[in-house]
């Protein structure tokens, strides 16, 4: 049987190359805790490769929420680092860096990687998000990360039942369920309101894309759970 060989020519690698670039983002762990209860449990039972390889899938998954397939639509940014530390609370993000709590780690009674897991599921969010250049309500900001957490399916046990909450802003687990009927009554409204808080923020964008002020959204997503 003949076997045809085809090759390429540098000149066309070259242009091919040129018309598919690499967007790679390097992220990077680091244990500054090791030596206490829970920097050795983040050594046990995460560990530093699984770290990286979660930050990279949720990357790559926020981009995916997002509708950000085109780079230009997204943060330019080139590294994440994962810093773990002794401090209160559970984790926050500065610029490009995460910073989780040994403390939190070490307390924690449940499955702790899965755990860490829809943590850096949601530090990463506020990594890639747009924030309307600090305008848009912190609630907003929060309830977007908890959304990317829950539609990854790391939603915990104590987050609250779809439709309890005072306030559509309130933040977290409220504001992600919130939003999950949002993008419910259109496919792609996260996404299409991340992307308008790219350049500044208003409560008008909620009627921009579903016709609706987002107190009658609200009223109305209480309305549907009775609650």
């Amino acid at each position: 049987m003949a076997h045809l060989v085809f090759t390429l020519s540098p000149l066309l690698l070259l242009l091919l190359s040129s018309i598919q670039p690499t967007h790679a983002v390097d992220y990077q762990v680091i244990n500054n805790a090791a030596n206490t209860p829970g920097g050795k449990r983040f050594t046990n039972e995460v560990g530093i490769n699984y770290s990286q390889d979660t930050l990279s899938a949720a990357t790559t998954f926020i981009w995916r929420i997002f509708q950000q397939a085109n780079p230009v639509d997204r943060k330019g940014v080139q590294k994440v680092t994962l810093i773990v530390e002794s401090m209160g609370g559970v984790a926050y993000t500065l610029n490009n860096e995460i910073h989780l709590s040994a403390n939190y780690v070490a307390g924690y009674s449940g499955n702790v990687k899965i755990e860490i897991t829809g943590v850096l599921y949601h530090e990463m969010t506020h990594v890639w998000q747009w924030n309307g250049n600090g305008r848009a309500p912190g609630g907003l900001i929060e309830g977007v990360a908890d959304y990317v957490r829950l539609k990854a399916g790391y939603a915990p046990s104590h987050w609250v039942k779809p439709g309890q909450g005072d306030r559509w802003d309130q933040g977290y687990d409220v504001t992600a369920y919130f939003l999950d009927y949002c993008n419910s009554l259109r496919n792609g409204f996260v996404a299409e309101l991340n992307k308008k808080m790219r350049n500044g923020y208003s409560d008008s964008f909620f009627n921009d894309l579903l016709g609706k002020s987002v107190d009658q959204l609200w009223s109305d997503y209480k309305a549907n759970y009775n609650s």
